[in-house]
């Protein structure tokens, strides 16, 4: 997740459009240092994205100023006595902003099926839906996306539309808003006070109200939950209602023309320094928002101060206000144009150079699609004269995009059927490499699972913790079993992350062939072992309730991941004090089972694959680079009665190499996780030498 993926959509206003030529179009309420704003937010967007990885605040300023100026426009109307006709309204709307969009995605199509590998199709096709519906923000925080990751080559071309779908959603409910307002004052002017209340009064009492409570949800849940507040609307809506209540402030702010050159100044240099004096990553868009919006307010109140010395006089430069014409294309271009630059010259991050061509290229086909899409169909009179004509413009702007999309993932859909369906003995995955399939040549077959159904490769358990299996913990709330036996002929608790879930994919089907229950305590990035200073708080404070748990509800057994991989050398170590963590358990009479970690790779597996071919040397890493020479787990033994130790390295790296495909199956998911059905095929195997370790029968 790196920073402000998004631009203000055109808003009912239409800041996009030129500059007006004529005293008549003047008094719209056009503002060209408002363009000239939106012009300086989104070069700071595009700077903090090709080069500095931060948050910069533009996004933020993007959407007080759409609200702001769709506030203006409306109260125009109402105070003016003209109908709102909302339906029109919104028809009109869509048929401007969809053409660029459309075009915009159609590109980002074209250079995902030729530069990201077919792991990640999926997901983009599934936020074009997203994207196209104003919906993205949703599908981004379901997903917990990183939005301040800084290697942006990994992140989705369509990323940056969830500003877009949340300025949607508002362009929907703001015109509620202002049209229930509009019922309410003809309703109150029926009563004998009524007459006293203006529709800006009324309008101020509405979005004070949600500008008061989003902003405390907002605080709440960026504290709490940042990844999914940063997407959540219910956490940005205080930003549009700061926009509204300045546009129905503005009109009675009369500050002289030294105020306004110091309010000017002041809001564009806070502006600027936003994202480089405060540390917002991970902060908003809590009250930190604040910052950049305020600071946008101060600009606009400053308006056209009459003064040489104004901050008006540069943002009414024409090229500023030209760039802010384009500020909606160039935002739509410039996040697919890094991601895919990024991903298809195989970087993390974009030097000077690099940076420049990128936002060169963004630039022209922002100028491009400002010139030959948005201005010929904002100026096209036919779509104009109805309502009904608007709504064809729209409908064919989505079937541009639902027709190939559709295709697209109907052939994805089928190549995963096929893939599935082949005969056992054709994707024998783990099993080519048992001792009697030594030598054997692999068949020729497609490899399993196919990339479209590498999300669902997470090893899963049947639900959460039931009975007396629930923790009372709150830490430990995330608690998950199989499901229970009939008749339970053992009780084993799983502790650690991700790598000892992964490995519930045989441990559980092996469980339920035995009368096994299993329960599962699991935590992202958290090897379970006693408190460590290697450990963040969380973690320490995770296990050691794991370790409580286990302690009290005295399992047969329990299962662990015991040693370390690492990206880098030294590539395995031991887990920072595991025997210290198990200890109190073998005391306690219970097995530990301690299985060997698999290999991390600097780069995704799969991925090498599909890009390069199951045999490029690049997907097939020297063991040496991948696990420590000498097994960690040999310092444990015997040390520790009760300790069971289990090493499957051999089912996953073979003669010197660690291969990403074995026996026609991926054996990672990404760059460190092994996938379900590459584990499944180790059951047979994973089955004796559990068995044969801790003597259970």
């Amino acid at each position: 997740m790196s920073n402000d993926r998004t631009l203000a959509t055109p808003p009912a206003a239409d800041p996009g459009s030129p500059a007006p030529k004529d005293p008549a179009r003047a008094q719209t309420g056009y503002r060209p240092e408002v363009q000239g704003l939106r012009a300086l937010a989104v070069l700071m967007v595009v700077a903090y994205h090709v080069w500095l990885g931060r948050v910069s605040g533009g996004v933020d300023i993007f959407l007080l100023i759409s609200a702001f100026l769709m506030t203006l426009s409306f109260v125009r109307k109402v105070e003016a006595g003209k109908p709102l006709r909302l339906g029109t309204h919104w028809l009109h709307l869509l048929k401007r902003l969809l053409p660029a969009v459309v075009v915009v995605i159609l590109g980002v199509l074209a250079g995902t099926r030729v530069i990201l590998p077919e792991s990640r199709w999926a997901d983009v096709l599934d936020q074009v839906w997203a994207s196209l519906l104003y919906r993205q923000n949703w599908l981004l925080a379901d997903s917990a996306v990183d939005y301040y990751a800084q290697d942006h080559s990994g992140a989705s071309p369509l990323q940056h539309f969830w500003s877009l779908s949340i300025q949607g959603q508002v362009f929907v409910l703001w015109p509620l808003a202002f049209a229930g307002t509009a019922l309410l004052l003809r309703c109150l002017r029926r009563t004998s006070w009524g007459g006293r209340v203006s529709y800006a009064a009324l309008l101020a009492v509405v979005f004070g109200a949600v500008f008061a409570g989003s902003l405390m949800f907002s605080i709440e849940q960026t504290s709490s939950n940042q990844s999914y507040a940063y997407f959540d609307t219910r956490a940005r809506l205080w930003e549009f209602a700061l926009g509204s209540l300045l546009a129905l402030a503005v009109p009675h702010l009369k500050p002289g023309r030294m105020l306004r050159v110091v309010l000017g100044w002041a809001g564009l240099a806070a502006m600027l320094s936003c994202g480089l004096l405060l540390t917002v990553d991970r902060s908003f868009p809590g009250f930190i928002a604040l910052w950049p919006t305020l600071a946008a307010a101060a600009i606009i109140v400053a308006g056209h101060s009459g003064s040489r010395f104004g901050v008006d006089r540069l943002l009414t430069w024409r090229p500023l206000v030209a760039l802010g014409d384009n500020s909606y294309a160039l935002y739509l271009w410039h996040w697919p144009l890094l991601v895919l630059a990024l991903a298809g010259t195989g970087i993390a991050a974009p030097n000077l150079v690099q940076g420049l061509l990128i936002v060169a290229a963004s630039l022209v086909l922002a100028a491009l699609t400002t010139r030959f899409v948005e201005t010929p169909l904002r100026e096209w009179h036919w779509p104009q004269r109805r309502s009904w004509r608007a709504a064809v413009v729209i409908a064919v702007c989505g079937a541009l995009l639902a027709g190939p999309v559709s295709v697209w993932q109907s052939r994805m859909m089928a190549d995963e059927a096929a893939a599935a369906s082949q005969p056992l003995e054709l994707t024998p995955g783990a099993a080519a490499l048992a001792p009697g399939n030594a030598g054997k040549p692999t068949p020729d077959a497609r490899i399993i699972p196919a990339p479209v159904a590498m999300k669902s490769e997470w090893a899963d358990f049947d639900g959460p913790c039931t009975d007396e299996n629930v923790p009372g913990d709150p830490l430990l709330a995330g608690c998950l079993q199989n499901s229970r036996p009939d008749a339970v002929s053992k009780r084993i608790v799983v502790l650690g992350d991700s790598h000892a879930q992964q490995y519930m994919a045989a441990l559980g089907p092996i469980a339920r062939s035995h009368g096994w229950e299993v329960v599962a305590l699991l935590k992202g990035s958290c090897r379970f072992g006693a408190k460590s200073p290697d450990r963040n708080a969380e973690c320490n404070a995770f296990n050691q309730a794991s370790a409580q748990y286990v302690l009290d509800h005295k399992p047969d057994a329990v299962f662990t991941v015991a040693s370390l991989t690492l990206k880098d050398a030294p590539f395995e170590t031991e887990v920072p004090q595991y025997l210290e963590g198990i200890r109190p358990f073998t005391d306690a009479g219970m097995d530990v089972v301690g299985i060997r970690d698999n290999p991390r790779f600097t780069i995704n597996m799969p991925e090498c694959v599909q890009k390069n071919g199951p045999h490029a040397p690049k997907c097939r890493v020297p063991l040496q680079e991948s696990l420590a020479e000498s097994s960690p787990l040999d310092a444990y033994r015997g040390r520790v009665p009760g300790l069971h130790l289990m090493d499957l390295s051999d089912f996953i790296c073979a003669d010197g190499v660690c291969p990403a495909v074995v026996g026609n199956v991926y054996v990672y998911k990404d760059d460190n996780h092994l996938t379900k059905t590459y584990v499944e095929s180790m059951i047979p195997m994973f089955e004796e030498r559990l068995l044969a370790a801790t003597g259970w029968t």
